[in-house]
């Protein structure tokens, strides 16, 4: 991780024009490259108004967002999605070609890029995302969990710094789930920064390395998944529930005169069933 960060929010405040909503109150942040980071909290609080300004859709009404150090208020939107993709929830508001090839193809062809570019992203993007015998397929006639991985999938060939995806599992099978989790991870092993808008909290807990919390157009906290859901203050300000093996973990600890191992900051917070069967069994006896 550089220490300089990838994305600034500087006293971001925007007011939606219609409605003369404050959807953004002086957002102070920082995201680096390489970070997976989870943005949580109830409808309305913030969360795609804020992540919409790191790709350009939105501009400030006050404050500033700097991409890479450049304000993004001085560049055009396409210009910012070669640095900045978004990956939609619903894929269907994404996707368009005849063919998943095609698919894959538009958005380098769209940068310019030669023919033989535009095949070798192509092919990179089917082998990373495991599209090889859907590449002749329509979009619309492959099951929704797979149409996701063509839409993260269109995203990576334009090869962009940030990837922002939003509710990346919704819709997805526990198999498709735990793929989207990997190819997560080798987003980061790539170099890449990845945020998610997610209410998946078995994501959070198990792929993130932060999660920034908002509330009323602010952010109420910063941190670690295990340092935000032991702050129970947090929790029900947003009345977000955490994993349930995390709310196991607690009232464990609440009915046993020993805790749990020490797995962290919060000792009685465990973000996966792993490190539950490792704290009761393997933690320190007596």
């Amino acid at each position: 991780m550089t220490s300089t960060p990838l994305i600034t929010c500087d006293h971001l405040h925007h007011v939606y024009a219609r409605g003369n909503v404050t959807a953004l109150n002086k957002v102070n942040v920082a995201i680096h490259q390489q970070e997976i980071i989870g943005i949580i909290g109830q409808n309305g609080s913030g969360k795609t108004t804020l992540v919409k300004h790191f790709n350009g859709l939105l501009k400030p009404t006050s404050g500033r967002v700097l991409l890479d150090g450049q304000d993004t208020v001085k560049r055009h939107v396409q210009e910012l999605a070669a640095y900045v993709g978004y990956v939609f929830q619903n894929p269907n508001h994404q996707l368009f070609a005849k063919t998943v090839e095609e698919e894959l193809e538009f958005g380098p062809r769209n940068m310019g890029l030669s023919d033989e570019q535009v095949i070798e992203r192509r092919e990179k993007a089917i082998e990373f995302f495991g599209l090889q015998q859907y590449r002749s397929h329509h979009p619309y006639r492959i099951s929704f969990p797979l149409r996701k991985l063509v839409g993260m999938a269109s995203v990576y060939t334009m090869q962009p710094r940030v990837f922002i995806l939003d509710e990346p599992t919704t819709g997805q099978d526990n198999i498709t789930t735990r793929t989207v989790y990997r190819l997560i991870h080798r987003l980061r092993d790539e170099g890449k920064t990845v945020i998610c808008v997610s209410h998946d909290m078995i994501l959070l807990a198990e792929v993130v390395d932060r999660m920034i919390v908002m509330r009323n157009a602010q952010i109420i906290a910063d941190a670690t998944p295990r340092e935000v859901f032991a702050d129970s203050a947090v929790m029900q300000s947003t009345r977000i529930t955490p994993p349930q093996v995390t709310e196991f973990g607690v009232q464990y600890t609440q009915h046993r005169t020993r805790p749990l191992a020490d797995v962290g900051p919060a000792r009685t917070v465990v973000l996966s069933v792993q490190e539950a069967i490792d704290a009761l069994f393997i933690g320190p006896k007596g």
